[in-house]
């Protein structure tokens, strides 16, 4: 048996001297790799499989790590990886200590540029290019975005900066149809009627082929194939690419899966002088049948089986009950309307989006758009409801401030994956979102514990709140409930022995292990009670006079401490003449790097395990047990 050419690739160089037909073996070897290691580790399955014989072209054209090769949200790296050394390693993907599920320059010197989140590569491509002008460096650098990135606005901020500088500068659009959820926008229809112009691809497809037979001259007539071929698109599409007029030299559309061809494309371009633009066109989940029929189910997915495509399912999840929700409010009211950022199947809201089209929003990957735009449907007497992942809210700051608070706009935030989300890592943590949240006028935040909770937060949130009202919940399932808990409506819950000396507060999912933190100190003789925050924002006096008079505050907190709510109510306690000791757990100035979220959560003492270690950490080291009667 022949050894796999995969395993002979230390670095880029090791495939320069591979003919194309070898590019093509190596091409289908690493796809079973990508299946391979996505099916056990979880990951990026759809867009990694359609980028395969591209990368392997940028890899044979380009020298990496001199050259530089900036990959647009960077979910699409895969095959990156095990062309740069990362082969053996791949086994580790999105694992704690492994190798990350997006490029990063700390990890390996060819990940020219870190990424997480869309839109963001021309920018840095081009930064890097004007770096590489002023150190007299004349190595090249390659923007690669797709996946609807060019759906965000930042990439057309990149385009028209670069465009107009008339720099060496090259731009590959790797165009899939699709991005997370169906492409939307006047620039995903304008791409397929690039893409599937039939007088255009007809012509060209016939002029190749008979350029092919020319004996001898065909290759003497390639320079006028390239004025013919300009003479065609000018002839079908009656005026120039949008790329054109921004100012780059347009090349494509090209077949993404013809090696062949995207090699004498990408050399065109390495020897154009000023920006190109290189059209490919890719089909998401090339090559795995499952991918390639259902694409959005696939483009990020838990470990799966390869011969069935079928995930182990999963418990009901916060994303779920979200949905299901809005659309019986929906179902009611007529001014509910739903907006999303490209992520329908994500943020839970496909159910929504085919019931009340009319009422649903898929702006794109356009998060700032989004929060301005529902801003205009509140103005006009709406009431918008934009669900988001915690990570992608950071991109709207500007706007919530500027257009919902300022205006003082009922607008709601469905805050999704909001804490820890594992294995994704350091880019789509949702540790900010109370922090930053927390400092802006006008914004009450709405943090549930249970399913029950999220269910009347959100109608809370929509018909009893005023201004802004952010609802933060979890990834995934609800935690563990004491049966002698019952959930209420209200602010805040005092849940325990309130004559204790000891009071844990927490919110959101953190109170399930506050409960069992609690349980478990009452089997050592150890009081405590519980102060469960269900507003954090803006916290109510009632709860903080409430907790000023015990000995002992523990306040644990799945966001970053500074500026935080755990430091938010020590400044109120304090205001109250709080006499006590306060202990804040919290993310402290840090990312918290990719793992399992239940390992994240130990690690950052944030689990049952960690809040008793916590607090009898600090009684003992105070020479005191805590019993039921304060002192």
């Amino acid at each position: 048996m022949e050894d796999k050419l995969l395993e002979k690739i230390e670095s880029p160089q090791d495939i320069k001297n591979l003919s194309v037909k070898e590019l093509e073996n190596l091409s289908d070897e690493i796809r079973q790799e990508i299946v391979s290691v996505v099916s056990k580790n979880g990951g990026h399955l759809s867009p990694n499989l359609g980028i395969v014989e591209l990368t392997v072209a940028l890899h044979k054209v380009f020298d990496s790590p001199k050259d530089k090769i900036v990959f647009d949200v960077g979910h699409q790296c895969y095959a990156h990886k095990m062309l740069t050394g990362r082969y053996k390693q791949m086994d580790t993907l999105r694992k704690e200590g492994g190798l990350s599920g997006f490029p990063s320059h700390l990890e390996n010197p060819n990940d020219a540029f870190g990424a997480g989140h869309s839109s963001t590569s021309i920018s840095a491509a081009y930064g890097l290019q004007c770096a590489n002008i002023l150190n007299d460096d004349d190595s090249y650098v390659v923007a690669v975005i797709g996946d609807g990135a060019l759906s965000g606005g930042l990439a057309f901020e990149g385009l028209n900066n670069a465009g107009r500088s008339k720099k060496n500068f090259i731009v590959v659009l790797n165009d899939n149809k699709m991005s997370i959820s169906k492409n939307v926008g006047s620039m995903a229809r304008y791409l397929t009627s690039i893409r599937v112009n039939p007088s255009y691809l007809n012509t060209k497809s016939k002029v190749e082929r008979f350029l092919t037979k020319v004996p001898v001259i065909g290759k003497g007539l390639l320079g006028f194939f390239r004025g013919l071929k300009n003479f065609i698109k000018r002839r079908v599409f009656k005026s120039r690419t949008i790329f054109e007029d921004m100012g780059f030299y347009y090349y494509g559309p090209f077949d993404g899966h013809n090696i062949g061809e995207l090699i004498t494309a990408l050399n065109a371009a390495k020897r154009k002088k000023g920006p190109v633009l290189i059209h490919a066109v890719t089909t998401k989940g090339k090559g795995y049948e499952f991918a390639e029929k259902n694409p959005k189910g696939f483009h990020g997915t838990a470990p799966f089986d390869v011969d069935t495509g079928l995930t182990n399912g999963g418990s009901k999840s916060y994303s779920d009950v979200f949905g299901e929700t809005l659309c019986q409010i929906a179902e009611k009211d007529e001014k509910i309307c739903a907006i999303t950022a490209a992520m329908q199947l994500g943020t839970g809201l496909s159910s929504f989006a085919q019931k009340y089209k009319s009422r649903f929003f898929d702006v794109g990957i356009a998060e700032e758009h989004a929060v301005t735009f529902g801003c205009g449907l509140a103005m006009g007497g709406m009431i918008p409801v934009f669900a988001v992942y915690s990570t992608f809210l950071q991109r709207s700051y500007d706007q919530i401030i500027h257009d919902a608070s300022i205006q003082k706009l009922h607008i709601i935030l469905a805050i999704d994956r909001a804490g820890i989300v594992g294995e994704d890592g350091k880019t789509h943590q949702g540790l900010f979102d109370t922090s930053f949240l927390n400092n802006i006028p006008n914004v009450t935040i709405l943090c549930p514990s249970y399913f029950d909770e999220l269910r009347f937060m959100l109608k809370n949130a929509i018909y009893n709140e005023s201004e802004i009202v952010a609802v933060r919940y979890p990834r995934g399932r609800e935690l563990y409930k004491p049966k002698n808990f019952l959930i209420k409506d209200s602010k805040y819950v005092f849940f325990g022995d309130e004559k204790s000396d000891i009071l844990i507060i927490t919110y959101g999912r953190l109170f399930s292990f506050a409960c069992e933190c609690m349980e478990r100190l009452e089997k050592q003789g150890i009081s405590a009670c519980i102060l469960k925050l269900n507003t954090v924002k803006p916290i109510d006096s009632s709860a903080v006079i409430g907790a000023k008079d015990f000995k002992y505050c523990f306040f644990f907190e799945e966001g970053i401490c500074c500026g935080g709510i755990g430091e938010h109510f020590l400044c109120k306690l304090i205001e109250n003449d709080f006499t006590g000791k306060y202990t804040l757990t919290a993310i402290d100035d840090q990312y918290v790097e990719q793992s399992t979220v239940a390992s994240a959560l130990k690690k950052y003492k944030l689990d049952t395990d960690g809040m008793e270690e916590v607090i009898l950490k600090k009684i003992k080291c105070d020479g005191e047990l805590c019993g039921k009667e304060k002192t």
